[in-house]
């Protein structure tokens, strides 16, 4: 079930084997190329919560691979997508999370500081599944002041509770499972009750990256 190309994790795309070949060039073993993998799905995409919910490719890997910039659902598609072309048994888990740093702007789109349907990966390696979350890219990191999640293969990596300066991060409030695909409908509802105009709102065209230096200098003074 978990090696399995599946509509969302398409690890049959060839951009998606060609990204997982070129990434694990060399590395020996099922762990490293996780590492390897991680790290790049992480650095590769950057973060972005402003994208057409109305087009279902955006929770899609290979299409966010090609295009370059993704969410959480998609990152951690992409990830499980290449874990699998690899074969690295690879699923999605969820979580509804409390994110204290997130913009004015993001609150407004989704309706709430709480991100329902956060999305992880979860990779099967040395005989046990654990967490990584690729989401934020170093970049977004440094603008945010947190401090990037590394993942080193053998302990799950999820986000921290406090910001480098002491600050609430991120409150992990409902564990929504995992699942071999995402679950796009459960998804929509569920953003959709918050805000029901998310998919044609202005907000796709943000910049979440640049809202969160503004607003973290404008915190500082």
């Amino acid at each position: 079930m978990y090696l399995q190309p599946t509509p969302y994790i398409d690890s049959d795309a060839d951009n998606i084997i060609a990204y997982a070949k070129e990434i694990t060039a060399g590395k020996d073993s099922d762990l490293e190329r996780a590492v390897a993998l991680y790290e790049r799905v992480r650095d590769d995409i950057p973060y972005t919560p402003y994208v057409d919910y109305s087009n279902p490719d955006v929770f899609k890997a290979s299409w966010t691979l090609a295009r370059g910039v993704g969410f959480c659902i998609p990152k951690a598609a992409i990830l499980a997508a290449c874990a699998r072309s690899l074969g690295i048994p690879a699923r999605l888990g969820f979580a509804d999370v409390k994110n204290h740093i997130t913009t004015e702007r993001l609150k407004k789109f989704i309706g709430s500081d709480i991100m329902p349907w956060h999305a992880y990966t979860e990779l099967f390696l040395e005989r046990k599944w654990v967490k990584a979350t690729p989401a934020f890219n170093i970049e977004l990191c440094e603008k945010f002041k947190i401090k990037p999640l590394e993942f080193n293969g053998r302990e799950d990596s999820i986000f921290h509770p406090f910001t480098e300066d002491g600050e609430k991060h991120m409150e992990y409030l409902r564990d929504r499972g995992h699942y071999a695909d995402v679950p796009i409908k459960p998804i929509m509802d569920t953003l959709l009750s918050l805000n029901p105009d998310i998919k044609i709102s202005d907000f796709v065209k943000g910049d979440f990256a640049k809202e969160g230096e503004i607003e973290g200098r404008s915190h500082s003074i």
